[in-house]
């Protein structure tokens, strides 16, 4: 019981300490964006708003659909404004324990995936949204007019944000996979027809039922798992690419 007081229960108290500053920031974060909501949602809107006729608004069909917009993007917002501290605190916990290496590796992971998400964000919101709304819109006539309804614009948002978002996060899987001893490069380069099937049916899944968004979202798939690839062989260490000769061919070579 001494033991365990004096080690495990202050690695409690540490643990509580910094989720308890992290979801402080978190929260105080939300108050915040609460009151800046409106415009974030505006920047959010403006890839379909400009693929719709000048002057059409907007609407929302439930009187609680607008507050409950706003609220969702405060706390999504706030997610990633405060992802930074929340990072930071996760790494003064775990990093004392942790190697060099493993330090590196861990810092490597955290920042590249933070900016890989950002560049999958970027490229939904400027590339992939400006083409699937004019696609999408591209079917209204005279007697069909398009009017998006506020709270099933952010769902579609979010989605399509995330699925890119976390598509572009494949280097760093493959590299930490590689680098943790759970496969090899020369693996995943024999996987690959069944990555490029995987792709398809993941872009059929992740976004609307259109061959755009699917096609835009299964190209980037590929291209990232042929750069994780590339990063994943530029960083093998020696002796994990060593090939491992069959039992029976290393016997025969003894025997002769």
């Amino acid at each position: 019981m001494a033991d365990m007081e004096g080690g495990l229960l202050p690695h409690l108290r540490e643990l509580r300490r910094r989720l308890m500053i992290a979801g402080g920031v978190y929260i105080l974060g939300v108050a915040i964006l609460m009151n800046w909501s409106a415009p974030v949602f505006n920047f959010m809107a403006a890839p379909l708003l400009a693929a719709l006729p000048a002057g059409t608004p907007m609407i929302f069909l439930g009187a609680p659909d607008v507050f409950f917009t706003y609220l969702k993007i405060a706390l999504l917002g706030s997610l990633f404004l405060t992802s930074p501290i929340t990072f930071y605190q996760v790494w003064a916990f775990v990093a004392p324990g942790l190697y060099r290496h493993e330090r590196k590796l861990f810092s490597f992971s955290v920042a590249g995936s933070v900016v890989l998400f950002l560049i999958g964000g970027a490229f939904a919101y400027y590339i992939v949204f400006p083409l699937i709304f004019q696609f999408f819109l591209g079917f209204a006539t005279d007697q069909i007019h398009a009017m998006p309804a506020v709270r099933e614009y952010l769902s579609l948002f979010m989605k399509l944000l995330f699925a890119f978002g976390l598509s572009f996060e494949i280097p760093i899987i493959l590299v930490l996979a590689t680098r943790l001893g759970l496969t090899t490069p020369d693996r995943l380069a024999g996987q690959r027809r069944y990555v490029i099937v995987w792709a398809f049916i993941a872009a059929a899944i992740l976004t609307p039922p259109d061959v755009i968004s699917q096609v835009l979202l299964a190209l980037p798939i590929l291209i990232l798992f042929e750069i994780g690839l590339l990063l994943a062989r530029a960083g093998q260490k020696p002796d994990a690419a060593a090939v491992v000769e069959p039992a029976g061919e290393s016997e025969a070579k003894g025997e002769g």
